[in-house]
Parts: structure tokens; C-alpha cells; sequence
């Protein structure tokens, strides 16, 4: 059997369990050709049980108009705001300090975020979530 050959890939961000044909999904998918409906059901199947988070799909489309899709884990700034019990991050980065988090639960964050960082061990997936705390105006202590 012959391989299908990548039309293209498209990222999109949806609320777990709660995607519809509605844009942001079907004005990403649209263009391409691939029933949304059928992505919208295999979606909300596979991350019903992580409702109240926001996780990116990379869509994979073939030129026979199929997909497939990989789910990954939640974005770190919605992690970060999570655990520091906040709606938003700074306004003015490096001058305001909007909440502090621990060491354990930025442990717990990078943990959580490592299949999806560029980072060889537990230490450096640490420094990569303490940078983008720091850049919202979380503090870790």
C-alpha cells in the first residue's frame, strides 16, 4: 500500500471536549476539505476527561481529504495561571509581580509539560517554565 501523501498540518487550540464546527476549528479545517463534524466528534471523544483546560491538536490532512490528529499537552501559561489561582499575567512584564508560585508545583508543571519541550532532563524543562512564569510576572519561591 502506497503512503498518503500530507496536504498539510494545521495547529489549533481548542477547549477540551468542547469543540464545534464553529470557528476557530471550522475555519481552519474548512479550506482543507475534511469533515469537520467527524474531527469535532473524535476530538471531544479523546479529551473529555481533561474538561476545563485548553489542549493544542496538530491535524495531520491527507490529499484524500483524511486526517489524523495528536493531542498535546496544555499550553505552560495556562498551567502557570492555574496554579497561581490568577485570570491573567502581567501588564508590565519584569516591573510587576502578579502571584508566586512553589518549586513543587513548578516541578509538577514541568513534569506535565515534558513530552512536549525540547528539553533533555527535568532541570532544564524547570528553567524553560520558571522563564515563561517570569515573563507573566509570577514569581517562584
Amino acid at each position: 500500500m502506497a503512503k498518503k501523501r500530507v496536504a498539510a498540518i494545521v495547529k489549533i487550540q481548542i477547549p477540551d471536549g468542547a469543540a464545534t464546527p464553529a470557528p476557530p476549528v471550522g475555519t481552519a479545517l474548512g479550506p482543507h476539505g475534511v469533515n469537520i463534524m467527524d474531527f469535532c466528534k473524535m476530538y471531544n471523544a479523546q479529551t473529555e476527561s481533561q474538561r476545563g483546560t485548553v489542549v493544542p491538536a496538530e491535524i495531520t490532512i491527507f490529499e484524500d481529504r483524511s486526517f489524523t490528529f495528536i493531542t498535546k499537552t496544555p499550553p505552560t501559561p495556562v498551567l502557570l495561571r492555574a496554579a497561581a489561582g490568577i485570570d491573567k499575567g502581567a501588564q508590565t512584564t519584569g516591573r510587576e509581580i502578579v502571584a508566586t508560585i512553589s518549586d513543587a508545583q513548578l516541578t509538577e508543571i514541568a513534569q506535565t509539560k515534558m513530552p512536549d519541550l525540547n528539553a533533555n532532563d527535568l532541570a532544564a524543562a524547570k528553567k524553560q517554565v520558571a522563564g515563561t512564569a517570569r515573563s507573566m510576572g509570577i514569581k517562584v519561591g
